[in-house]
């Protein structure tokens, strides 16, 4: 049976999603906060849970991130089903330096090229294992 967790628990897993996809977009808390009319402190104070975000906010900051709402909400069944440490059945570290190393890539023809290849790699993996894009 799967653990509840707890608002506070659901709070750090969506501030930890949240500082993931920031650092991946190689994007800064000023930035963010700039974005959203927040101070780099309050971006700092989400992703870290100790503040809560707020429906409205998080669609702002998922439109500003580039992802649906629904992203920052992934992991936290993986935590409540005792599987924190893995994406879609992937362990965290392995995409976290994934995420890392194909934001440092500059040139946009050579991160088309990666996701060519990636995206080659599932296809042969079966019609489940397809990424979208």
């Amino acid at each position: 049976m799967p653990v509840t967790l707890s608002a506070r628990e659901v709070d750090g897993i969506v501030g930890q999603r949240l500082r993931e996809r920031r650092e991946a977009l190689g994007i800064s808390q000023g930035r963010l906060g700039r974005h959203l009319g927040l101070t780099f402190s309050q971006i700092q104070k989400y992703e870290k849970g100790s503040n809560r975000i707020g429906a409205g906010r998080l669609y702002q900051i998922a439109n500003f991130l580039g992802v649906l709402p629904a992203f920052f909400f992934e992991a936290v069944e993986e935590g409540a089903a005792g599987g924190a440490n893995l994406i879609n059945g992937v362990a965290r570290d392995e995409v976290r330096t994934l995420t890392e190393a194909f934001a440092a890539i500059r040139d946009p023809d050579t991160r088309r090229s990666v996701l060519a290849l990636v995206r080659s790699l599932t296809a042969n993996g079966g019609p489940g294992d397809r990424i979208a894009g």
